[in-house]
């Protein structure tokens, strides 16, 4: 069934890619379509998942390359499983979103969505290190084509610098999995790039902290952390609408995700070693990109710093090690693949029908487009973290896990949430209120019938999950604490926390605080 959710948006991007003669129209329709029957078909799979088994369902092993140790593993956890959910929600969305602004290569550029869809599904149920690698610059390339080609004017720039980042940090990355697939040799008999026999690996604590940097360096670059973030506002602002929701939405989870699912897991004592640097660069990032966005007159580039803010909260609370900062880092993926791709969604809007990404000549848009502004507010709310929304469980859970492991750096993370509130309410008043600053705006049309209900469905998930989070909290509490007690098994406790130790062994997922988010 993994296989069918990898594999089915490859066939489609062939397929578009196969209809030379379809005009333009029926190639957005049909592959509209074909998104929306993915997303049902991985609503239907992943609704199989047992939510109380905290290891892997669903598991595929096939024979790949025996002879350097690879193999075609796929598996699916309690955290994994939202993340694929979100990337196939997001394809359709991005879709909708490149209506009427892709008019070139049409055909093309709904192929590569496509293939971004299934790359990114493959990084996420890969349980072969070297699949994982393999889907992860397959991504990369599928993501430099879009950007490169459908980009804004300084798209070459923004493309190469993107691509440097992510490619210094990916020969470090690989060169660490070779070293790791040595090691395996030397205590397994073979060379293995699986994950789940390298878990098993007995890795001294000096080679760990040397491994847990290679593959540290990648992951640090996708996120983005502080200071490796500097391509992301390029990329971001010269990016199509499409291609800034998807790199946004699914593609920075990625590096969070591989920071959770191989550094924490197979370099448990490195990562305690490394908990508080890594922590003050997620807090640096998250402080620095809050402040950037109150400085910014690029609309894009103000969502592309407030991206970094919330990415650093989740990192934040991930290094916590701490339930309740896990799950808050999890739940924030998700909670920032949504808003962050709603606000994507309105700049799209905006640009679609002003010629400018400069917050200089908006203004009046409520008045003007009333419906597009009753429809932001509860982005803004959520990337504010106002109770009733995702982002207000999201960063209580993350701050409440920062707390636990340092409670200076938890204060001095609180700031992010004045700062949030300071930068949305200023793009709200700039953007939706006060008189209209350019004629572009005086002219200013309402959002259509599918803008409408693309910004509506993520609205609506929005406002559900924050209202009853436990959709996601309770299905993914088994996986976060089969990690954290693998983290246990060191028998030393966390830095900053006071009980003898953190992971209490009677309770599976028990937050080190006692009790339950």
């Amino acid at each position: 069934m993994l296989s069918l959710i990898l594999w089915t948006p490859l066939v489609a991007a062939f397929a578009v890619l196969a209809t030379p003669g379809l005009a333009p129209v029926w190639v957005r329709r049909v592959s509209l379509a074909l998104s929306l029957a993915h997303l049902a078909l991985v609503v239907w799979v992943l609704s199989l998942l047992d939510p109380s088994r905290a290891g892997f369902q669903c598991e595929e092993r096939a024979v790949w390359m025996p002879a350097i140790g690879a193999g075609y593993h796929l598996g699916v956890d309690g955290i994994s499983r939202w993340l694929v959910l979100l990337n196939a929600l997001l394809s359709p969305l991005a879709i909708a979103a490149s209506w009427r602004s892709i008019q070139k290569n049409v055909r093309a550029f709904h192929a590569i969505l496509f293939c971004l869809l299934g790359f990114v599904h493959g990084a996420f149920l890969a349980l072969d290190g070297f699949l994982f690698f393999l889907f992860w610059e397959a991504s990369l390339l599928a993501m430099f084509l879009a950007l490169g080609v459908w980009g804004g004017e300084r798209r070459h720039y923004a493309t190469v610098k993107y691509v440097l980042y992510t490619m210094v940090g990916s020969m470090l990355w690989f060169a660490a999995m070779v070293w790791l697939a040595l090691e395996s040799r030397n205590q397994l008999g073979h060379l293995s790039f699986d994950y789940v026999e390298w878990k098993s690996l007995a890795i001294p604590v000096a080679t760990q902290r040397l491994l847990f940097l290679g593959f540290f360096a990648a992951f640090a670059v996708k996120v983005p952390l502080f200071p490796f973030h500097t391509w992301q506002p390029d990329a971001y602002s010269e990016a199509p609408t499409a291609g800034s929701l998807l790199l946004a939405g699914v593609l920075l989870k990625m590096g969070v995700y591989g920071l959770m699912r191989f550094n924490q897991n197979l370099f448990p004592e490195a990562a305690l070693l490394f908990q508080k640097p890594v922590m003050a660069l997620a807090l640096a990032g998250a402080l620095f990109g809050g402040a950037m966005v109150l400085v910014q007159t690029d609309f894009k580039k103000a969502v592309a710093y407030s991206s970094l803010s919330h990415m650093g909260l989740c990192v934040l609370g991930l290094f916590s090690f701490s339930l309740a900062g896990q799950q808050g880092a999890v739940l924030g993926m998700v909670e920032h693949g949504l808003s962050t791709g709603a606000l994507f969604l309105v700049v799209g809007a905006f640009t679609d029908r002003v010629p400018s990404r400069d917050l200089r000549v908006y203004g009046g848009a409520a008045a003007k487009a009333p419906v597009l502004a009753l429809l932001f507010l509860p982005i803004a709310l959520s990337s504010m973290g106002v109770p009733g929304t995702m982002g207000f469980v999201n960063e209580f859970l993350c701050l409440r896990g920062a707390f636990l492991a340092d409670k200076g750096m938890g204060a001095a993370a609180a700031l992010t949430l004045v700062l949030g509130a300071a930068y949305m309410l200023k793009l709200t008043q700039k953007v939706m209120y006060g008189p209209p600053a350019s004629e572009a705006m005086e002219r200013l049309e309402d959002i259509g019938v599918r803008e409408r209900l693309s910004l509506g469905v993520l609205v609506g998930v929005i406002l559900a999950l924050g209202v009853y989070p436990n959709l996601i909290l309770k299905t993914t509490e088994a996986s976060v604490g089969l990690g954290l007690r693998h983290m246990a098994g060191l028998d030393r406790p966390l830095s900053g926390v006071a009980e003898p130790s953190p992971f209490p062994p009677a309770a599976a997922g028990a937050d080190p605080a006692g009790g339950q988010p």
